[in-house]
Order: structure tokens, then sequence, then C-alpha cells
């Protein structure tokens, strides 16, 4: 209604009789008629079925493609937004580099999928970082292997991994990739959820990379989960390693990939005016916890034309252990001779937080079943950091999915991070 209206109005104020001569002011507007209608008319249908490079060149912005391998095979995809569209757009500067890293589930679509002005990626390329996002191995841009696939018949191997091997390996990797190419010595750190997870991994158990970074911003920071109120993971919790085991046994390692199904599902039953639009957003809710008043409801199929994208049943499993054993521990492997053979101890090793040595800022909610408060109390406690700061959302109903996808995101998180930021 208010895209019509704007350009009715603007509309009327260039219209002219078909003898006038068009003015430098008329023709003006005209360009910015046709700016604004280019801007409004894209439908979320399109954007639903966009990857995340041609996504972000469907709204002009800058992007690269860039590719990494691990020292364990996988073959990781980032995408960068090097520059802005609208601000500090201008190329090869210098920028202050930003590293961004999503959530279980998840890709770097969730950092553009909401668009211009809300969605994080883009925010931080107006306001002149060079943005990088990662994506962890098994999703949608990171399901490549040198010598494993994926897709293998009762063959599980590539997807022997949890998000210990995210953030020891695949989350390193990336780190000295951009900086190798930007030329950079550090970079700025923003992850999400299993972003945060996989940072807190990375830092405890190589602690040179807290050198690398300038600062860390945990959004909806998950490391202990003692108090997790997810219905899912709590399901999960008693039977973590049963779970892990079965679904090996008769081959399955992949959990929720990216289909074109859960597209086609997310345009045919949960746009606008259908009335299964409510099940489909309960199901959001259902897995990460949304507040109602952040939730828009018309970007579902875009949502969902992008999440899920696809983990291993590993990184579940691993979650469902933290909430059993009440600890944040490197994955057990169910019996006391695996684990001898992987750490050398019957029982795995706990993360060391105290060896986290860089900048950490930590931004949660009241509301977010998956970072509890008491448990990001704990976190808080833990961490060795010597600059360490937390951010309650000023919002008691605000979620842990409303950290990618809140209506108000930019206002009640993401100009707190870029103001910090600006400051370090």
């Amino acid at each position: 209604m208010l895209r019509g209206g704007l350009l009715l109005v603007i509309a009327a104020c260039v219209a002219t009789p078909a003898t006038a001569t068009s003015s430098p002011r008329s023709n003006y507007i005209q360009e910015l008629l046709v700016a604004i209608e280019s801007r409004y008319s894209n439908n979320v249908f399109e954007d639903a079925n966009l990857i995340v490079p041609d996504l972000i060149r469907k709204y002009r912005y800058p992007v690269e493609v860039h590719h990494v391998t691990t020292s364990d095979g996988y073959i990781l995809e980032m995408h960068r937004i090097p520059y802005g569209r609208d601000a500090n757009n201008a190329p090869n500067l210098k920028r202050p580099v930003i590293f961004v890293m999503h959530g279980v589930l998840c890709s770097s679509a969730d950092f553009v999928l909401m668009g211009p002005g809300s969605g994080l990626g883009y925010l931080l390329a107006e306001e002149g970082f060079d943005v990088w996002m990662g994506n962890a191995r098994g999703n949608y841009y990171s399901r490549k292997h040198v010598t494993l696939n994926p897709d293998a018949i009762l063959n599980t191997a590539f997807w022997q991994f949890s998000y210990d091997e995210i953030g020891n390996i695949d989350v390193p990797s990336m780190i000295d990739y951009v900086l190798q190419v930007t030329g950079e010595q550090k970079l700025h750190y923003i992850g999400h959820s299993q972003g945060t997870t996989a940072f807190f991994v990375m830092a405890s158990m190589r602690p040179a990379y807290n050198n690398k970074i300038i600062s860390m911003h945990a959004l909806a920071p998950v490391a202990y989960m003692a108090h997790n109120e997810n219905l899912l993971l709590q399901a999960i919790a008693p039977f973590s390693n049963d779970i892990e085991s079965i679904a090996s046994l008769v081959g399955v390692g992949e959990f929720l990939p990216h289909t074109t199904v859960m597209t086609w599902a997310g345009e045919a039953l949960c746009r606008n005016e259908v009335v299964f639009q409510p099940i489909c957003s309960n199901i959001l809710f259902l897995i990460g916890g949304w507040d109602e008043s952040q939730h828009n409801a018309t970007m579902m199929p875009v949502i969902l034309g992008h999440t899920p994208a696809g983990s291993s049943v590993k990184q579940f499993a691993h979650y469902g252990q933290g909430i059993a054993q009440k600890g944040f521990r490197r994955y057990d492997h169910g019996s006391i001779l695996a684990n001898l053979a992987k750490y050398g101890t019957a029982t795995p090793p706990s993360y060391d937080l105290s060896k986290i040595s860089a900048p950490v800022f930590l931004h949660y909610s009241k509301s977010d079943p998956l970072a509890v408060v008491a448990d990001v109390d704990r976190l808080f406690s833990e961490i060795g950091s010597k600059i360490l700061s937390r951010f309650l959302v000023p919002l008691s109903s605000f979620s842990h999915i409303d950290f990618m996808y809140g209506i108000s995101a930019k206002e009640l998180v993401y100009d707190r991070v870029i103001n910090i930021i600006k400051s370090m």
C-alpha cells in the first residue's frame, strides 16, 4: 500500500501534457520513479529462487565468490560484498574487513535475504566495510570435497563432522584466506548462533587466532546449553549419541538439506493470504524461536527458499550432548575407547574458554530459547578476554531468529554492533 501510494504521488508530480517538453526536473523525477519501481517491484518468489550471488547482484551490489579448501579436503564457498551501493561505493579503497558466520541449518543467505536496508551484509557494506560471508562445510554452498561424495549411498564419510570441525578447521581456514586476499592482519568477526559456537571453539583450541580478531560480536551466543528451551533439541538431547549412530548405520549423515520442495512449499503454502502461512511461521518458531512482533510473514517464501540450508546429523547430536551433559565439550564419540583414541581421555575435554583473549561482545535477549540468559551469564564468566561486554536487547520478547530476520534487528542490534566496530 505504501509503495503504491508513493508511486502514484510521484507519477502525479511528473505527469505532463503530451505536447509538453520534458524539463530536467521532470526527467530526474521520472528516473527516480523508475528506480523506486525497480527497487520495490521485486517479488519474494524471485528472491526465494536466486542463489546468494545472484540475489546480491539483483539489488545492484558488487559481489565476489571465493573458494577455500580445508586441510581435510572440504571446499568452502564464501561470498564477498566489497563495498556499498548507495554509500561508500568507491571501489579500490582499503576498508576494514568483517567476516560474518551463519548459524546451524543456515548459510550466507541469511545476511542478505531480507534485502537492502535490512540485511546485515548490505548494512555493513553501506557503512564502509569489506564484507565476507562464510559457509560451513555441508551447507548448500559448501557441499563439496576433494574426494568424498555428500550423496554417496550408504556412506556417510562426508558427514562425519560437528561444530568442532567447523570451529577448529573451517573458520580458521576462511579467516586465513580473507586476510591473505585483503592483505590485512586482522578482521572483525560477527557470528550468529552456531557462528558464535564455532568462534568459541576456534579461539579456545587455536588461541593464536585471537591475535587475528579486532573484535568479535556474538549474536545469540551459543556455548553452554544447560538451560536450553528449544523443543527440537530437548527431544534430541537424551538420545544424541544413539541418533547419530543409527543414522550412520542406515547411511544418513545429512540433516534438513536445501531442497526445491522446501522452496516450493514456501511459495505455495507460506505466502500472504494462504491459510497455511501461520503453520509455516510456527514451524520456524519451533526450530529457533521468534517474536511475533518482529516476524515479517511476507518474507516466509524467501526464508524457506534459502533455509534450511543443510547440516550434518552430528552437528545436532553435538548440541544435544551439550544439553544432556550441561557442559561445553568436544564431541563425545560414544565409547571410552573411541574418546581415548581421539582425545587421549575417556571423556571429551571441555573447551577452555579462558584462552579466548580477543575482544568479545555478547548480544543476547531474554526470550531466546537457545541462548538462555543463565547460559550466556556462565559463558561471560568464563571467557578470558580483557575486553568483554554483554548487551541485552532492549525488547524482552526478542528471540533467536529475530537476530537475522527481525523487523527491528537493525535498530535493536545491528546499529550497536556497527558503532562498537567503528570505535575499535
